[in-house]
């Protein structure tokens, strides 16, 4: 089974602040940093004047002031640009990075977005036929001499993509998302597949997030795994990734504290529930390895990326946490 390894998510609303947690992550010996992909804040309406950073324009600056740890959109919204142009940007921040970027892509799913900024809509299915065609599109960019493709939705021909990504075959491409077919596109084409729970209705659905438990979690890396059988691959070929919230605690009574606190403000059932939750990883140090060895027995999950409250829970878990997966 492969090593664990974790990610962190960038500070969204100051490049400074970006900048200065991509280079501690880096020094914490961190595997990458994450950035979303999003115009503005996308869990409220309420946050949509918070500022938010453009996603690969601040990926290309973090990759010219770091030198090791990968950089990781959560993920890349297919609808926002052309897949030709995006096959280009990754190729050349590829080539900016050193051969460190991972092809985070998605279908995208804020509605709000798409209306606000003029970019149709379709439908959940048309979305995610048109994220199989994209990640088509992308490949033969970055394999081909002469790349072609033809579909419903995009077309290609002799698109010249020189110089072609370091990283050999391609970048890894790393699927997010949770929902059915999704999943048996992920199944065709990830490398990696960030499993969450299903945004269906064009907004966060706290009632349905809160329903996404272990035994869902399971049902769903089961789901991909027979859709990468189905497309004549090896399941272990696809590395499973999460994206948590760790709320790391200097000693018990804090963790309870976490936890219970955490319960009351999202609505779970009660603390043990929101230690339980696929979403969280929060405990004393030793709870929190002792519940990312559980998840890697259980399902497989070896790449974490962390959202951090504050920098001094990323410190403590660099310090107290990550040494115990080092390899």
């Amino acid at each position: 089974m492969r090593e664990v390894k974790f990610g962190i998510f960038l500070p969204t609303q100051d490049f400074d602040q970006a900048r200065a947690a991509a280079q501690s992550a880096e020094q914490q010996g961190f595997y990458s940093v994450s950035i979303n992909d999003h115009f503005f804040p996308p869990m409220s309406p309420e946050q949509r004047k918070v500022p938010q950073l453009e996603c690969y324009t601040t990926l290309s600056a973090i990759a010219a002031l770091t030198s090791r740890v990968r950089l990781a959109p959560m993920v890349t919204a297919m609808s926002f640009r052309n897949p030709a142009l995006l096959a280009k940007m990754i190729s050349t921040l590829d080539h900016i990075s050193g051969g460190r970027f991972i092809a985070g892509l998605g279908s995208g799913w804020l509605r709000d977005e798409y209306d606000a900024n003029g970019y149709p809509y379709p439908s959940n299915a048309e979305r995610l036929d048109q994220l199989a065609e994209g990640i088509r599109v992308m490949k033969a960019m970055w394999t081909q001499p002469e790349p072609r493709f033809a579909g419903r939705y995009f077309k290609i021909d002799q698109a010249y993509n020189f110089p072609q990504p370091v990283q050999k075959p391609h970048p890894p491409v790393m699927i997010g998302g949770g929902g059915s077919k999704l999943l048996k596109i992920a199944g065709q084409e990830a490398d990696i597949v960030n499993v969450a729970a299903p945004i269906t209705a064009g907004r966060v659905d706290m009632a349905a997030m809160l329903k996404f438990d272990k035994a869902e979690l399971k049902r769903r890396i089961g789901m991909l795994r027979d859709a990468a059988r189905a497309a004549g691959r090896n399941p272990d070929a696809i590395e499973i990734s999460a994206f948590v919230t760790v709320m790391p605690a200097a000693d018990q009574v804090q963790a309870d504290a976490i936890a219970a606190q955490t319960a009351q403000a999202m609505g779970f059932a009660g603390a043990q529930a929101v230690k339980d939750s696929p979403m969280f990883l929060i405990g004393t140090p030793g709870e929190i390895k002792r519940e990312i060895g559980l998840r890697r027995e259980e399902f497989g999950i070896t790449y974490y990326i962390a959202g951090f409250i504050a920098d001094e829970a990323r410190d403590l878990f660099a310090r107290a946490v990550m040494p115990h997966f080092a390899h």
